[in-house]
């Protein structure tokens, strides 16, 4: 929850502006600013104060007791102008909600924390339990000295400037290891620890148990993701208070499920309590990974809990991009933090050149020339199945004529799909244009390098006996000059020669062009492949030399 707290007239109604656009993460503290600050602090993760920073420094500085613990504080001036992150840059928070606060009031975010003021990740801000000389690694890292990242296990971290080696070391491990200095180890949510127990079985003994093995293995307690048992014992008290105190989840597995599982230690005991020769093995195993532990007894007398360890493979995380039509405000803010998220980017070299600023050090760059488009899914499935973190962009939006589709033909369920959408060019020339999309339209290509045009005309044929809106995307190029005749030739069939026709080259770029003509009037000599060509349905009209379609399928008649 985030706490908003202001003085005047101005800063309520920019702190209501904000209230608005979040309902459900923001509540509103009237009274005394005194009163009203301190409740905040209390009561929420967050605050914006729309106050002076001098004014609550003063009302924060004896509420604060450590930057783990601290909410985060934001600051807006009284116009509104910069949205200052004051309190728990990192830990709290502030830095992304000063850039949040910024979005959504037009004010300039402004943060002070070094790393975030040299767009570097904070090691204490990648969501992974970190250990050792913090404050030396990331100096090192914003000094550009050499910082050697030793990774021995995948996982999908955001880009760091890293070398191969270093006197600065970011170890990122699963495994018990002293700290050193001028290093950092960071612990990925990497092991999964199985767990049966009798019933009755004392947390203290489970819990003993957990931690005694993981000790034995030399592996942290802080890697540990989940607790796994079968359903029958997702009541277990002793199970359940283990995970509460672990500070994990407990997640359950059908008996079916976990007998399904091969394991190297089955036993009759566990079968004819609760259906299944495997509890421990198997609810660890049964998402997939490497058994580090096999079924260990605690050292009670009668043994009543037993544990395995399974350290589950790192998922690569893939992000499909759309990058809209190409005006910078036109990229979403969420495509913007998926490439800030990204390790690895793979694109065509001119949507990289594109978005090449917004990029943060160390992220690597895997670009190619057109017509390379399976390659480039190849490449950037590839990069995911390694366990990096993969943005894989295209223009307009990802799922339609670009990535998404030979991307996710090559991914199975091995790694993590987020899918980012964007403008699409039919909506950003439909924009320009007017509101030629106004009721059913369609979009339909006419490269035939992946399509046979018998199936191209087939699809044309029948939005124009459909009386479709069709916008056409590839429209014509130097070697395919008779496709877009021939799709017009098809609608003139079933529509006037009057019927509106919208052309838009780049939209949305500096060189836009845009005009509106007719189906009988349009040269197609005039087109090329960066120009995307809008026809209208019987019912589309210019008006004020827009071009409109109505949401109803016939206008309604104008008085008399």
């Amino acid at each position: 929850m985030i706490g908003l707290i202001s003085a005047t007239a101005a800063g309520a109604a920019a702190r209501d502006r904000l209230a608005a656009a979040w309902p459900d993460r923001t509540r509103v503290y009237e009274g005394p600013v005194g009163d009203a600050v301190r409740a905040a602090f209390a009561q929420c993760e967050q605050l914006v104060c729309f106050l002076a920073t001098g004014a609550v420094v003063r009302l924060v500085a004896p509420l604060l007791s450590g930057k783990t613990a601290d909410p985060g504080v934001v600051c807006v001036d009284e116009g509104g102008r910069f949205a200052v992150s004051l309190v728990g840059g990192h830990a709290g928070g502030a830095n992304e909600l000063a850039r949040e606060v910024g979005e959504v009031l037009g004010a300039e975010p402004v943060v002070t924390t070094a790393t975030d003021a040299a767009d570097l990740p904070g090691l204490d801000t990648l969501g992974l339990p970190v250990e050792g000389d913090v404050a030396g690694v990331s100096r090192a890292l914003l000094d550009g000295e050499a910082v050697a990242l030793r990774a021995e296990v995948a996982w999908p971290l955001p880009p760091l400037p890293v070398a191969a080696e270093g006197s600065y070391t970011i170890r990122l491990t699963d495994r018990l290891v002293e700290t050193a200095e001028r290093q950092v180890v960071l612990r990925p949510p990497s092991l999964v620890v199985g767990v049966g127990a009798s019933k009755g079985a004392p947390v203290e003994e489970v819990l003993g148990l957990i931690e005694g093995v993981l000790r034995e293995a030399g592996l942290s307690a802080a890697s540990v993701a989940e607790l796994a048992t079968v359903d029958a014992k997702a009541e277990e008290p002793g199970i359940v208070e283990a995970a509460r105190r672990v500070g994990v989840p407990l997640v359950t597995y059908s008996a079916g499920e976990l007998a399904a599982v091969d394991v190297p230690n089955p036993s009759d005991a566990p079968l004819a309590a609760v259906g299944t020769p495997s509890v421990a093995e198997a609810a660890a195993l049964v998402s997939g990974g490497e058994l580090l532990v096999p079924k260990r007894k605690s050292a009670a007398s009668p043994a009543m809990a037993t544990c395995a360890v399974v350290r589950r493979p790192g998922r690569g995380r893939l992000a499909v991009v759309g990058l809209g039509p190409g005006a910078r405000d036109l990229l979403t803010p969420r495509a913007k933090a998926e490439l800030r998220r990204a390790s690895v980017l793979v694109g065509l070299d001119q949507y990289v050149e594109q978005i090449r600023d917004l990029l943060r050090p160390g992220t690597r760059i895997l670009e190619s020339g057109l017509g390379a488009e399976e390659e480039r899914a190849r490449t950037a499935v590839e990069e995911a199945r390694k366990g990096r973190a993969v943005a894989l962009i295209g223009s307009g939006d990802a799922g339609v004529y670009a990535m998404a589709s030979p991307a996710l033909a090559e991914a199975s369920d091995d790694i993590d799909v987020v899918g980012v959408p964007g403008v699409t060019a039919a909506l950003a020339a439909g924009a320009i244009l007017g509101a030629p999309l106004g009721h059913d339209h369609v979009s339909i290509s006419l490269s035939d390098l992946h399509t046979p045009w018998e199936v191209i005309e087939r699809r044309v044929r029948a939005a124009a006996e459909a009386d479709i809106v069709v916008t056409f995307y590839n429209p014509r190029s130097r070697g395919r000059d008779w496709q877009l005749p021939k799709a017009l030739d098809i609608l003139a069939e079933h529509r006037a020669p009057t019927t509106p026709v919208g052309v838009v080259r780049n939209a949305s770029r500096p060189d836009e062009s845009a005009r509106l003509t007719t189906l009988a009037a349009l040269d197609p000599a005039t087109v090329d492949m960066m120009t995307v060509v809008t026809v209208g349905n019987t019912a589309t009209r210019e008006i004020a030399g827009r071009m409109v379609t109505p949401r109803g399928y016939r206008w309604q008649e104008e008085p008399e």
